[in-house]
């Protein structure tokens, strides 16, 4: 069998395309599967800390929909520039009841309001201490949220350290609670950084 001997500007042509193949599948795994964050600031402590590197499912949200209890990657409608991860405690049709520093869910299926268990994911810093804007306010006075279709709220596990949506103002200064479903950018997979931390997140069970 003989070999064809090729010239050099084949050869520089071939690794061309080569590199241009690898970047297009690069970028469309990033775009349309998965991508790395590096979380920012306390706000999702003890389930995230910052400086770490976090994997997130974007194709998770292209097949379905955000479920209560994932942690997500948004871009918050006060500012709509950044990158912000927590929590989703209200999806459509929910009201959620934030009363004497706890929690509570009306579902659109069943309207008794109950008691959400955090136990999970909140540490004894935060359970129980989760209380209306401002956030470390102590305020234990009783605020409702009712989540409209395509639309989400979200709160940090870190209860009195957290920017979400008790906090997020417009740019009119009115408050804008919830996230749109287009602004949610992936499900955080797991921590991928550092070594020692490197799990994968799975969404609790409410029983709701």
């Amino acid at each position: 069998m003989r070999l064809q001997k090729h010239g050099f500007r084949y050869h520089l042509l071939d690794v061309a395309f080569n590199i241009v193949v690898i970047v297009a599948i690069v970028a469309g795994v990033r775009t349309f599967l998965v991508s790395p964050f590096q979380v920012e600031g306390g706000s999702m402590i003890d389930t995230l800390s910052d400086k770490e590197y976090i994997i997130i499912n974007k194709f998770a949200f292209l097949v379905g929909n955000p479920s209560r209890g994932d942690v997500v990657v948004f871009r918050p409608p006060n500012d709509p520039g950044k990158y912000y991860v927590k929590r989703v405690i209200g999806t459509p049709g929910d009201t959620i009841v934030i009363d004497d520093g706890f929690v509570k869910v009306k579902t659109q299926e069943d309207q008794e309001e109950r008691l959400l268990d955090e136990s999970g994911y909140l540490n004894q810093k935060n359970l129980g201490h989760t209380y209306r804007h401002p956030p470390g306010s102590g305020d234990r006075a009783a605020v409702s949220y009712k989540v409209p279709e395509g639309e989400y709220f979200l709160l940090g596990d870190n209860r009195q350290g957290s920017l979400d949506s008790r906090s997020f103002i417009g740019s009119d200064g009115e408050p804008t609670p919830f996230v749109k479903e287009g602004d949610i950018k992936g499900r955080v997979w797991f921590i991928a950084l550092p070594i020692t931390k490197i799990h994968a997140l799975e969404a609790p069970e409410y029983g709701l």
